[in-house]
């Protein structure tokens, strides 16, 4: 039986496919050391068309997954599960700790903007379902927020079209309708782990007197302060260890995920498995 208190067990990163590998990818760079498994069920994306009895289902099947490789903690790289399955994640996997990419985003936004506006740039599904607005809310009852579903930015992201004249006038049209009436955003939250690809131009459109929350870097941060607390941190001085699998498609993981994770990819570094 794996021993979950074991420092050298790598960490866990889920999502329905390639966007959470910007969550990977801060985390990597926050913890060198760490040994890192990263599972994307491109069979069944987008979850975010999905009921929330599917989604906490293809959940919980994806991390099982993660459970039998043998890790010593779970990062639920996903908004959408993230909102709908964290907590029937968290009583799945106990003792060993989980965490979402959505209250790390809320916290930071918080620290940064007390009592501020935060718009928040997110899919359909995410915006929908309202859990950043719920989370801010619980932390900061002044703060105003705004979710804005921002659908084409995900196909920028994973086309590459991530700055430039075109990147620049959909990004522009989404914050202009995000901002009608009286609401003026102090913060942007990337709702969504696509997003981060997009930081730059949305920053430059937004302003130096808007503060942008990067939700991969937040939980990157999160991710280090958990283990932390826990003495959990692996201490080798090696870099860690890299294991990609998806459930479908890996000749497009490795073209899309590639953009996403900084680095070249083919189809041979993806490992497809079945749920």
């Amino acid at each position: 039986m794996t021993d979950h208190n074991d420092k050298r067990l790598p960490i866990g990163v889920f999502d329905s496919g390639v966007g959470g590998l910007t969550v990977l990818k801060a985390i990597r760079e926050a913890l060198p050391g760490e040994n890192l498994i990263y599972l994307g069920d491109t069979a069944r994306l987008p979850y975010g068309t999905k009921s929330p009895a599917s989604i906490a289902r293809y959940a919980t099947q994806a991390t099982a997954k993660l459970q039998q490789q043998g890790i010593k903690m779970l990062v639920v790289a996903c908004n959408t599960a993230s909102a709908v399955a964290l907590q029937a994640l968290r009583e799945q996997m106990r003792p060993i700790p989980v965490l979402g990419v959505i209250e790390p985003g809320a916290l930071a936004a918080v620290a940064a903007c007390p009592g501020g506006a935060h718009l928040v740039l997110a899919t359909e599904a995410t915006v929908r379902l309202g859990a950043y607005s719920r989370a801010i809310a619980a932390r900061d009852p002044a703060a105003q927020t705004r979710e804005q579903a921002c659908e084409m930015l995900v196909s920028l992201a994973e086309e590459g079209w991530t700055s430039g004249t075109i990147a620049d006038a959909i990004v522009e049209r989404y914050l202009n309708e995000a901002v009608q009436g009286s609401f003026t955003a102090t913060s942007i939250i990337l709702g969504c782990t696509h997003f981060p690809l997009l930081h730059e131009s949305i920053a430059a459109i937004a302003g130096r007197d808007v503060q942008v929350v990067d939700s991969a870097q937040t939980t990157a941060v999160a991710v280090a302060g958990l283990l932390q607390d826990s003495a959990a941190l692996n201490d080798s001085r090696q870099a860690g260890n890299l294991r990609l699998l998806a459930t479908d498609g890996v000749t497009r993981f490795a073209r899309v995920g590639g953009q996403f994770l900084g680095e070249t990819l083919t189809a041979e570094d993806v490992e497809l498995v079945d749920l």
